[in-house]
């Protein structure tokens, strides 16, 4: 009859304690890594879709004015950082691990860095913002993208223009030396508007030669970059709920992704001790063999 040893007996232990974290490991943290994968793709999918019909209409230069750019580069970023998590919590590498947490903190420290900055800067985050939509509004016709999403915000915030609506002198079309029918004008989608009359998309004509106080009756004066931040303000409980939203999951992925990697590391420092133990009287080689592949896997197997 075969005795069990104290060494099988721990050996058995060991070998049930990394089965039960390989079990929970298989159900919590590769789903939520490959669904993230699954967003990231998705985004990217959006985006290179975007951008190849973007290419038929694009004379605008400035790629931060490309919808089309940002998915992309957001797609490939959480593709990317998703693939080393899900890949890292399947085989429990302590190298890819680490490198998946410094990646989420880092992508974490740069969104709170941006939103705080962009805070304290505010003068200069909107500069920035009115130099490039003046570099949108010189393509303004010519650039699908860019109209659309320029003439949504005019619509929706109530606003004209960048900094205000004297910005669309910089079209050439609605520039006063034009010898076109839009000279002087503003799109209509800066015409004030109500819900029972028919748009009259001609009610921006010769606005550009009037001053503020003229105008104020007729179309939007107020910039949109101003309005935007208005409604930032005004609204900040739901802000506040989309950061939230976007930030905690990051923030609780960082700390679970610690939490696991410190897990890892006492199971491998564990084993380690026991693995040491049975191997002092064999060769140096595979003592440093089976060190290499217990930083790999939960339970390396030593032959």
């Amino acid at each position: 009859m075969h005795n069990v040893t104290k060494s099988d007996s721990y050996s058995y232990h060991q070998d049930a304690q990394c089965g039960k974290r390989s079990t929970q490991r298989e159900v919590s943290l590769p789903i939520l890594r490959m669904s993230h994968q699954l967003i990231g793709g998705f985004i990217l999918a959006i985006g290179i879709y975007a951008e190849v019909e973007r290419q038929q209409y694009k004379t605008l230069e400035g790629v931060f004015l490309a919808p089309a750019i940002i998915l992309i580069v957001l797609g490939v970023i959480m593709f990317i950082v998703s693939f080393i998590g899900v890949l890292a919590s399947l085989r429990d590498n302590l190298c890819l691990l680490k490198v998946f947490l410094y990646m989420l903190a880092v992508c974490l420290i740069l969104e709170l860095a941006s939103g705080i900055l962009a805070l304290i800067f505010r003068r200069q985050t909107e500069d920035l913002l009115n130099k490039n939509i003046r570099k949108g509004m010189v393509n303004y016709y010519d650039d699908l993208d860019f109209k659309n999403i320029m003439d949504f915000v005019q619509k929706t915030f109530k606003c004209c223009g960048g900094t205000d609506f004297s910005d669309w002198k910089v079209n050439m079309y609605h520039n006063c030396s034009a010898p076109g029918p839009l000279a002087c004008a503003v799109p209509y989608t800066c015409c004030l508007s109500k819900p029972s009359e028919v748009v009259n998309t001609m009610c921006g004509y010769e606005a550009l030669k009037k001053e503020r106080l003229e105008n104020i009756d007729v179309i939007y004066t107020r910039g949109c970059t101003n309005a935007v931040f208005i409604w930032f303000m005004d609204n900040y409980k739901i802000m506040a709920g989309l950061l939230l939203g976007i930030l905690v999951p990051q923030f609780f992925g960082v700390i679970f992704t610690w939490l696991y990697i410190t897990r890892v590391e006492d199971a491998i420092e564990e084993y380690g001790h026991y693995m040491d133990g049975l191997l002092d009287g064999r060769p140096q080689g595979t003592k440093q063999q089976s060190k290499w592949a217990k930083c790999c896997k939960c339970m390396p197997l030593i032959d």
